[in-house]
């Protein structure tokens, strides 16, 4: 069951008496189910009184936490669904401390209905055996059901989000992108390359954040090595004590425009060229 996008004009209590309302059972019924949830979780605060229940419909109470994940198992409607009738999530996403670092990213699929932006038209001459960036072998983006792609298993890979202060290996790989990687490769390797585009990038995890760029070792030393064009500067940290390889970056969402308005670039940047009418 699916609750859809809540309308906020729609009160949270109405779209909870409606869930209740398409399964068929009664308030004292949901008191009773969520009983035997509170007993097998051993906290009482998971039961959800035939009184609360009237309290909460009629918008005169907001559920605790504990109360709403009562309701969601017996609703069959994910969590995230019933908080997101309270309170507008992609708003408070906005609102992240950690908007402008680079960090580890958890793919979740709880609403398998919902639909979401995918590439769905890639370039004839795309070889999967190949390791390139994703940007330039996607010719249409469009969105398709969820459902579609959990068999890509995406709770078992590692995604990385490079942050949006994060300019070590820009314009090669600008920040705002996501990289997809890959934890088998954590040994550094620096063979020769023909490009800049075939150089191994890493995903480095650091005591107090992450990076993303070329590395290099030197006894007990990890070098992170920025682009050229880079306005950063080599890093150098004691390895494995400082810094340790989370894995090799073998596929990336890139940006196509600046991350920031081309009026502000970053200190020390090259600005984004202006397109030419």
């Amino acid at each position: 069951m699916d609750v859809g996008t809540p309308s906020r004009s729609v009160k949270p209590g109405d779209q909870l008496r409606k869930l209740r309302s398409q399964l068929g059972i009664t308030a004292r019924e949901v008191e009773e189910l969520s009983r035997i949830i509170a007993q097998d979780q051993n906290n009482e605060e998971f039961i959800v009184s035939h009184g609360r229940i009237i309290q909460v419909e009629n918008n005169e109470s907001t559920p605790s936490i504990y109360k709403l994940c009562s309701l969601s198992a017996i609703y069959g409607v994910s969590i995230t669904e019933l908080i997101a009738l309270f309170a507008d999530l992609d708003k408070l996403s906005a609102h992240s401390l950690q908007r402008d670092q680079t960090r580890m990213v958890r793919v979740e699929v709880d609403r398998p209905g919902k639909l979401m932006t995918f590439p769905v038209r890639f370039d004839p001459g795309f070889n999967v055996d190949r390791t390139s960036l994703l940007s330039r072998l996607v010719q249409v983006w469009g969105e398709v059901p969820v459902a579609l792609i959990q068999h890509l298993n995406l709770r078992a890979l590692q995604y990385g989000l490079i942050g949006l202060a994060d300019f070590t290996l820009y314009p090669l790989l600008r920040p705002g992108s996501f990289v997809q990687i890959d934890d088998t490769q954590r040994k550094v390797q620096t063979p020769p390359s023909a490009s800049e585009h075939e150089r191994p990038i890493y995903f480095i995890e650091l005591r107090d954040g992450y990076l993303c760029g070329w590395c290099e070792m030197q006894k007990n030393q990890l070098l992170v090595i920025p682009h050229p064009l880079s306005p950063c500067k080599v890093k150098v940290f004691a390895y494995p004590s400082e810094a340790w390889i989370v894995g090799r970056v073998v596929a990336v969402a890139a940006r196509i425009a600046p991350a920031r308005p081309a009026s502000n670039p970053p200190p020390g940047a090259t600005p984004e060229p202006q397109a030419q009418s």
